[in-house]
């Protein structure tokens, strides 16, 4: 059993694990409460930018862009609201990372798993029973 401490509220909780990290049940609830209260001022207010809604909900607009970041909130085109990529800097609307550094991370991982190049060979001599390596 996993006991900690509420990072929030300092009380003593069984932590099970999940996407609120030291955070205890109460508390998880109440920042759920906050995150149906800011979805619905959003879809009241569509034009609203971070700031006013951090301010009108009581909510710091650090939590919110961690919503955005997790897909938990995504923005039209024409909102104001909008959050850097993580790896270039360009606004997105959600996630992490816009779509030109998804690209590039897929095709990059994609190489990592293409077979390996025919210039590596390794060495067959099975007459003398050690260590083996690879020659390029």
């Amino acid at each position: 059993m996993d006991v900690k401490n509420c990072r929030q509220c300092g009380r003593l909780y069984n932590y099970i694990g999940g996407s609120y990290r030291n955070l205890c049940p109460d508390c998880i609830s109440k920042l759920e409460d906050k995150f149906q209260e800011v979805k619905d001022y959003i879809e009241a207010h569509t034009g609203a930018s971070i700031h006013e809604i951090s301010t009108d909900c009581e909510v710091s607009s650090k939590q919110i862009e961690q919503w955005i970041r997790e897909d938990r909130l995504t923005f039209a085109d024409d909102s104001p609201i909008g959050i850097p990529c993580e790896a270039c800097g360009v606004t997105i609307k959600s996630g992490r990372f816009c779509e030109n550094c998804k690209s590039t991370m897929t095709q990059k991982l994609n190489s990592m798993y293409q077979s390996p190049s025919s210039d590596t060979t390794v060495k067959t001599d099975r007459s003398n029973p050690r260590m083996r390596f690879l020659d390029k």
